[in-house]
């Protein structure tokens, strides 16, 4: 397994936990990338609501938050490889992670943000 694509599963999975105890939640995978996406998820969570409005963030599946999540911190924030790479690489972390639909919602999700 590629390196990157494990710290990125590291990093949704310690997102989907800081989800359900967000106050005293200590990440188990010690990711650089789980610290320098919490203090910016106000942000992220706007740009969220701005393009996925008919889904509001506190009915959405927790796993697919954390993968759109670090997808549009890897986008918007802190962008260091190239769109559709990132969001290819979102939607192959839906496919493994999430549910079922999982990966098309995120892929368009995501599409609307890198086009515009």
């Amino acid at each position: 397994m590629d390196i990157r694509h494990k710290k990125r599963i590291d990093a949704v999975e310690d997102l989907f936990a800081y989800s359900f105890n967000q106050p005293a939640f200590i990440p188990p995978h010690k990711s650089d990338i789980f610290d320098a996406i919490v203090p910016q998820l106000a942000k992220i969570d706007e740009i969220i609501v701005a393009f996925a409005p008919k889904f509001p963030i506190d009915r959405l599946s927790k796993i697919d938050l954390a993968v759109l999540r670090l997808a549009i911190y890897e986008l918007k924030i802190s962008p260091s490889e190239p769109a559709k790479a990132v969001i290819n690489e979102a939607v192959e972390l839906a496919k493994e992670l999430g549910g079922e639909k999982s990966y098309t919602f995120i892929n368009g999700v995501l599409g609307k943000i890198i086009s515009q």
